[in-house]
């Protein structure tokens, strides 16, 4: 028997299957002794044996070769250190209580010698070790191994093999020329068992090489003292020359065995077979209360077995410092730390340690201890369980409120380079500091949890965290982010790391793919997906290569041919069960690039094997391997597979995918794939040599834009099965197309060596897998990738630029299929710091002039230097007779709003005004000169222009516009506003206004707008005097809605308390939340309270009323503009306040109402149905106004899952009649539902109730479960059918009709629980009363079926319909006497009504046109045709509801054909009536005695008259004295021969003859002689006679 594909491929790291190097853990075993007592063996490997009875064994085999070593020395060629490695190996056997059975390797009861050369027993057939792979260790275990020591299998396999060949050949030489006495070998086992323990705890204590000779010294002098015994006590006869020389023979081969095994262990790799400590179960952090226990638990894979030490605060935890304060426990390869009753200086981080000669691994915990601040009880606490009620104002962390975590010394953009190391760290300052306690440090990729592999690791240094990567590779480009916790307080720093590609080894060879995965694996493929490098080396990249290599050799295969475009790739060819490593290679004109990263190994298994795998418990190794096969079910065919289809098309391949078939017996099955092209039944094997054994399958080789179909066959040892339905046709091409190029490239500034790049998505994109940037310095022409890593999203920082240089940037999308074109190029845009003086202010008017001041305003500078505007300076200057003055200063303090009154100006003097904005990057460049405004007192009747105009809540098709009033409202107050908008690309006329009548408010909600549309926007005041002039514009703004936009959410909680919600991802460390209602801010209402934390805020209503009617909006400062609105109306009120009322005073919400029904027995169900019920929900019975209970007459039932509540009763009585109610009441949730059963609603549920108890009883016996019915079959025959049930061997069915009993041939069997009777040619006869009566001693039951009167006609009706429905087409014949119509029916029944017409007029009987049934044959008869009877002829058969037509066309060629053949048997009919024939009169034989004579009279007739002529033996026969012939009268002819003789014997025939034709009438006559027929007789008579004897 193989050994499984687990032992045979695959290197084992679980703790017993494990191959050990030896010399590691030699070492590691010492170690393993100084803490641990001496390991023995487990009574598993005594077998059926007992400990002490091996112990002697051993020790007598031990003493029997130190014996016969002593002995022979002068004779033995073994040297002394061979002959101590094989008494130090047999040693180990005895020691470790092997058997003889496990020590002998082969069976030695008839062999002499060993096997020659036998370098490594190995369980493996040839075969198999040549499909191993080099260089590689495959575990072979023993039946009765376990590992105990550590020792490695190849070391104990070397051990057994000495020890093996000593006991044979001491056992051997025993039996051949050792006598040993009864008396002297049981006090040789004495002795030996006494020397074998002495042996075995030296042995175990000792382990090293050294030990071991030292071992082996200790038993040479045990052995010589059992020698000396023995030879006391034992007389040895002397050896004969042939056993010396074979054991010579055996010596010398023992000793080239030996070196050739050490030989071969010297050239293993030592560390093949071990690995570094993993975690496989990390501690968990804890918080207790005082005086709790917790306990930390985790779970460490590795070999050497890792030593585990346990850390607080970095300190190593001493157990005997602290008796009963620590106990630390490892078993099984889980360890534990508990510490018991926790006080507060035992929050600290505490760590696990695990380190062997491979590494060490480290996992951290944090415990924190909670403290009540109050008197504190311990009565609360029990068993480290806490029942504090849960309101304790306590924080977890002391008396801290609150942490504050700072990162000084940050790491920066980080830039490296393929195949490089990098380290990425920062210090972490944490106040208040708690000395026992120690922060929980989380490492981010692109919000990824990082944790530590080969590529990556973690250190945390206790106060500066580091992430170090050991190899770089474009997969670990992205967005680093640290982030920091103490409790419930975090804080995170985030910086992107750049990885470009390694320099090419050929020039313009594309770079290494990345992200190389497994997406679908199974026994026969495994599906491999990757992402397309940024960089294709200056020409298109042609394809891909992939590269597989086994887990456990360093043999790397390529797996397709050709290269493929398509990112994902189907590896075949695999072998079940082993483990695999992919890796990408991409290819141009050039040459092949560098290999990506190498994937995440995979096992070529079904999903479904994995699972089980991996749900398997661990166990410990026994070394047996039973393997239990059940016999296959004989002759089963599989079924055909199911629900094929194709779940992947690529022009290199097909992916199908299928369901194993239901019939498929015990055995496993196979599956052959078929394809055929489209429109064909040629279907041709795909995999013709190798059968699939897995429901998937990867087809190639199929010619590109064909279109294909595809079934698969299942296999096994019983045949090949039928073919499952062939797939819908499809053509083998890329179904994923490559993505469109993406549009509007916009870059922006940020730093002095970034630039924020955002561009419009591709459209229509399928599977995006992301976007490559590239940027280039203007005019160079040179393209170089911002990322090779492909990003998502629309936006993008490319770093690395230089400061002061002007670049262009590109995008391109990318997904599996390829990559896109690349975009447009942006605008170039020079690389420095986004922060900036703000622009200069713009749009400088008057809003209102005095006479000795004026108001200026003006609008926001366009671009505001990256940081927010504090400030503006006006300055101002006289002009006098145009010739401007000296500039002034209007303000010293900068002035926040756009507007600005400037006082102490002169009457009537001209002035020109400049404005300046403030950031903190500094004062901004001055706005343009002004106009030259006059000041004087206006006197203008309208108001002035509205100002500061601002557009917010922007979204697709709506935005919300504000402003402030007008500073000059006119000769009266502002009674209102109207606003217009205008595309931004329309010519002024294009103005139109968005209110016909004026608004009151300061703000206007603009909706219609068009998505994608630039808009733009004005405000006019209006007073009683009339319009004033239109504000400044605002916008342009688009009409969009932007990603990540979000709306205000309103919420009810469950105290019924209202509440807006908002929130925002894109908040700047400067933002902050700004509610406002009716955009007036509520930072001061008495009715609203807010609260806001993060990046989300909450406005609650305290009393929601009529006054608060309104918009309420939340701005969010310091963004793009970022805000969103709620409107509360009068209707939303009410509705909010009705939802509130629910949450305060909630109801169990109900699915279904209380309703009754009857049940099977006559039983009474009252029952209804909630929509959810807790475990405390309780339920309260009423009727007619009293509670009522369960009893003997009710049964009620709460199921809480489905919220189903019932109530049962045997029986309804007549006072039962009343209301009955279910009350209903979880937690504070309340309801009630009530039936009513009171009048003739009662009573027509009791009848139904009693009616339904009835039907069980006759249920009880057998019965019918469908009553008797009729049913037409398609032979239009009438089946009388019923449905039985509860039926047995003795029941009995018998039919009636009309009350008497209806015999019938074949006895039901009832298998299928349907009687039938047939009746064949239904007509009238059968109509009638049928009734069928089925009993046994249980009782009987009868269902009757009136065919009489309208039944009858209604089933007659479906007869004729029936009938008519099998009429046969119209058929034409020609017959002797005309031209027949006719048609076949099943049979024909009087009811059924025919009539015939031609051309549409009904067919007028007569004699020479006749219609009429003959059989099953309906015809029409058309005597003597004339063209007249040309035409089309309908037959319509009526079933006394409906007409059914069969049509037949008699004319042009049809006619004329039925005419011709017509007159043809016409005239044949003539021929055959008038031609010459034989009427009667001559017999066919004559016989006749000599002598006699015969007479014969005949008749004959025809027209004209016959002429008539005789035939003697085909001879004409003429008329003589002796044969006289005559013929009279043309109708009589006559034959006589007067005294016949034995030459009148023959055959005669009589021929007669017209012109229609002739006819030969013939007969023999036979002449006898009496006496030669009496010697005949006396000669037949004596034959007879001699028979009888």
């Amino acid at each position: 028997m193989s050994l499984p594909f687990y032992q045979r491929s695959h290197q084992h790291y679980d703790l017993s299957y494990r191959n050990k190097d030896l010399r590691t853990t030699v070492s590691h075993y010492q170690q393993e002794k100084k803490r641990s007592a001496i390991y023995t063996q487990g009574s598993a490997a005594y077998s059926s044996r007992s400990s002490a009875a091996h112990r002697q064994e051993s020790e007598a085999f031990r003493q029997a070769s130190a014996s016969s070593f002593q002995q022979q020395a002068s004779q033995y060629a073994l040297s002394s250190d061979v002959s101590r490695k094989a008494a130090s190996a047999y040693d180990y056997g005895s020691s470790h209580g092997l058997t003889d059975s496990s020590l002998l390797l082969d069976d030695y009861s008839s062999k002499l010698s060993p096997k020659p050369k036998r370098a490594k027993h190995s369980l493996l057939s040839g075969e198999e070790k040549e499909n191993l792979p080099s260089d590689y260790m495959v575990p072979i275990f023993s039946g009765r191994q376990k590992h105990v020591s550590g020792i490695t299998d190849t070391e104990e396999e070397r051990i057994k093999e000495a020890a093996a060949y000593i006991a044979q050949r001491n056992l051997l030489a025993n039996e051949e020329g050792i006598t040993t006495s009864k008396q002297s070998t049981t006090s040789k086992q004495s002795t030996a068992s006494k020397q074998s323990t002495a042996s075995k705890q030296s042995t175990v204590s000792k382990q090293s090489t050294a030990s071991r000779q030292s071992t082996a010294s200790k038993q040479s002098m045990v052995s010589k003292q059992a020698t000396s015994t023995l030879q006391q006590e034992e007389t040895f006869e002397k050896k004969s020359r042939k056993v010396v020389i074979r054991e010579k023979a055996e010596r010398l081969s023992l000793r080239k065995t030996l070196e050739e095994t050490e030989a071969y262990h010297a050239k293993l790799n030592e560390d093949h077979l071990l690995h570094a400590p993993e975690f496989i179960i990390k501690p968990r952090s804890h918080t207790v209360w005082e005086k709790e226990n917790v306990k930390l638990h985790c779970s460490i894979a590795g070999w050497p077995e890792p030593r585990v030490t346990w850390y607080k605060n970095q300190v190593p935890i001493n157990v005997h410092a602290n008796p009963g304060k620590y106990i630390i426990e490892s078993r099984y390869g889980m360890h534990t730390l508990e510490i018991n009753a926790c006080d507060f200086e035992d929050t600290a981080q505490y760590r696990a340690s695990a380190m062997n000669v491979k590494g060490e691994l480290s996992a951290y915990a944090s415990v924190v201890v909670k403290r009540y601040k109050g008197e504190f009880d311990e009565t609360r606490f029990h068993a480290g369980a806490s029942t504090m009620p849960l309101s304790f104002a306590v924080t977890p962390y002391g008396y801290a409120s609150k942490f504050e975590i700072h990162f000084d010394d940050k790491f920066d953009v980080s830039f490296g380079r393929e195949g490089e190391t990098m380290s990425l760290g920062c210090r972490v300052v944490i106040t208040p500091e708690i000395k026992h306690f120690q922060p929980e440090i989380q490492w981010y990729r692109n919000g990824v949890p990082l944790s530590p592999s080969k590529w990556v690791q973690t250190l945390w240094s206790g106060e500066r965290a580091t992430l170090t990567f050991s190899h770089l590779n474009k997969e670990d480009e992205g967005l680093y982010t640290i982030r920091v916790r103490m409790g419930e307080y975090y804080e995170q720093y985030s910086a992107y790391v750049f990885v470009r590609d390694a320099d090419a080894e050929i020039e313009g060879a594309p770079a290494a793919p990345l992200d190389v995965k497994c997406l679908e694996a199974n026994k026969d493929y495994i599906i491999i997906s990757w992402k397309q490098p940024a960089v294709d080396g200056g020409s298109p990249i042609l394809g891909y290569f992939i590269d597989k290599c086994e887990v456990g050799t360093d043999s790397w295969s390529q797996c397709n041919d050709t290269p493929v475009k398509f990112a994902r790739f189907p590896v075949t060819g695999l072998i079940e069960g082993r483990s695999y490593i992919f890796r990408v290679r991409a290819v141009n004109k050039t040459g092949i690039g560098f290999p990506s990263r190498v994937s995440e190994p995979v096992a070529a298994l079904d999903p479904a094997e994995k699972a089980r795998l991996k749900s398997r418990p661990s166990a410990p190794w026994t070394g047996q391997i039973i393997v239990t096969e059940e016999e296959p079910s004989e002759g089963i065919v599989p079924g055909p597979p199911t629900d094929l289809s194709v779940t992947e098309a690529t022009r290199s391949y097909v992916v199908l995918s299928w369901k194993p078939p239901r019939q498929r017996g015990h055995e496993g099955i196979m599956y052959f794939v078929e394809k055929c092209e489209a429109g064909t039944e040629n279907w041709q094997r795909v995999n013709t040599e190798l059968p699939v054994k897995s429901p998937r399958f990867a087809l190639f080789d199929l010619a590109e834009g064909k279109s294909y179909c595809f079934r698969v066959r299942c296999s096994n040892s019983a045949g090949v099965g039928e073919p499952s339905d062939a797939t819908e046709v499809t053509v083998v091409g890329d179904k994923l197309d490559i993505p469109k190029a993406p549009g509007k490239i916009i870059p922006s500034r940020n730093t002095d060596t970034s630039v924020v790049v955002s561009w419009e998505e591709s459209t229509d994109a399928k599977e995006l897998v992301g976007y490559y940037i590239e940027a280039s310095v203007a005019g160079s022409g040179k393209w170089e990738p911002c990322n090779n890593n492909p990003v998502k999203g629309s936006r993008f920082t490319c770093h690395g630029l230089v400061t002061g240089q002007s670049y262009i940037f590109r995008v391109r999308a990318v997904n599996a299929a390829g990559l896109s074109e690349y975009s447009q190029d942006s605008e170039a845009i020079e690389v420095k710091a986004a922060i900036a003086p703000p622009s200069p202010p713009h749009d400088i008017t008057c809003l209102e002039s005095f006479r000795d001041s004026m108001v200026l305003g003006w609008k926001q500078p366009d671009k505001i230097g990256g940081a927010e505007i504090t400030g503006y300076y006006v300055n101002y200057r006289e002009v006098i007779d145009g010739v401007p003055g000296k500039w002034r200063e209007a303000n010293v303090k900068a002035v926040s709003e756009e507007a600005y009154k400037i006082s102490n100006l002169k009457e009537n003097m001209v002035y020109q005004f400049q404005v300046a904005a403030m950031n903190m990057a500094g004062l901004g460049a001055p706005s343009a000169v002004s106009e030259c405004f006059k000041c004087e007192e206006w006197t203008i009747a309208v108001p002035g222009p509205p100002h500061s105009l601002k557009c917010s809540e922007v979204r697709k098709d709506s935005l919300v516009l504000q402003w402030k009033p007008p500073v000059h409202s006119g000769r009266t107050p502002v009674t209102g506003y109207f606003v217009d908008v205008k595309e931004a690309k329309a010519e002024e006329d294009q103005w139109r206004g968005l209110n016909e009548a004026a608004v009151k408010n300061v703000y206007l909600k603009v909706r219609g707008l068009k998505e994608g549309v630039s808009y733009v926007f004005r405000v006019r005041a209006i007073n009683q005097v009339g319009v004033g002039k239109p504000s400044d514009l605002a916008g342009p703004v688009v009409a969009e809605t932007r990603p990540g936009t979000k709306e205000v959410v309103v919420n009810v909680d469950d105290d019924g308390v209202i509440s807006l919600n908002f929130e925002c991802d894109q908040m700047t460390p400067k933002s902050e939340f700004t509610w406002s209602k009716d955009y007036v801010s509520t930072e001061d209402s008495p009715r609203l309270e807010v609260e806001s934390k993060g990046n989300k805020t909450k406005m609650t209503f305290k009393d929601l009323g009529m006054d608060d009617l309104g918009i309420y909006t939340c701005d969010v400062t310091d963004t793009d503009g970022i805000a969103s609105s709620y409107l509360i109306d009068e209707e939303e009120l009410k509705r909010l306040l009705a939802l509130s009322h629910d949450h305060k005073f909630p109801t169990v919400p109900v699915k279904s109402e209380l309703a009754v029904e009857i049940l099977e027995k006559g039983q009474v169900r009252f029952w209804m149905q909630a929509e959810k019920l807790s475990g405390n929900a309780k339920v309260n019975y009423i009727f007619n106004e009293k509670e009522i209970f369960e009893g003997p007459k009710y049964k009620m039932h709460i199921d809480r899952n489905t919220g189903i509540i019932e109530m049962f009763m045997e029986k309804l009585q007549d006072e039962d009649e009343g209301t009955y109610t279910f009350q209903l009441q979880d937690g504070k949730a309340t309801n009630h539902s009530t039936v009513v059963l009171i009048g003739d609603v009662f009573k027509k549920l009791q009848k139904e109730a009693e009616f339904q108890r009835q039907e069980w009883i006759r249920k009880q016996g057998p019965h019918f479960a469908e009553y008797l019915s009729w049913e037409v079959t398609g032979e239009c025959n009438v089946l009388l059918k019923c449905k039985v049930a509860n039926i047995k061997k003795e029941t009995h069915i018998v039919w009636y009709k009309d009350e008497r009993e209806i015999s019938v041939d074949e006895k039901h069997d009832f298998k299928d629980g349907i009687c039938t009777l047939l009746i064949t040619e239904f007509s009238k006869k059968d109509a009638g009363i049928y009734e069928v009566i089925l009993k046994d001693d249980r009782g009987k039951d009868k269902s009757r079926l009136k065919l009489v009167d309208e039944a009858f006609k209604e089933l007659m009706t479906e007869v004729c319909k029936k009938i008519a429905l099998s009429a046969t087409d119209l058929k034409i014949q020609s017959t002797a006497e005309g031209i027949r119509l006719y048609s076949f029916v099943t049979y024909y029944v009087e009811d059924l009504k025919v009539n015939w017409s031609h051309n549409g007029t009904a067919v007028r009987y007569s004699d020479r046109v006749k219609t009429g049934v003959t059989g099953e044959q309906i015809w029409l008869q058309i005597n003597e045709p004339t063209p007249n009877d040309k035409g089309k002829y309908i037959m319509e058969l009526f079933d006394g509801k409906t007409g059914h037509q069969k049509t037949v066309d008699l004319s042009g060629q049809a006619y004329d054909e039925a005419y011709a053949e017509f007159q043809r048997l016409k005239q044949a009919a003539i021929a055959e009536k008038n031609r010459a024939r034989v009427l009667g009169g001559l017999p066919d034989v004559v016989t006749i005695q000599e002598g006699k004579a015969l007479n014969l009279t005949c008749n004959v007739w025809g027209d004209p008259p016959p002429e008539v002529s005789w035939l003697k033996n085909e001879k004409a026969l003429a008329s003589d004295d002796h044969c006289n012939l005559k013929f009279e009268a043309g109708k009589t002819a006559y034959f006589t021969i007067n005294g016949v003789s034995t030459a009148d014997s023959g055959k005669y025939g009589l021929v007669v003859k017209n012109k229609y034709g002739s006819e030969t009438s013939d007969f023999t006559v036979s002449v006898f002689i009496p006496e030669e027929e009496a010697r005949m007789a006396a000669l037949e008579a004596q034959k007879g006679g001699k028979k009888a004897k």
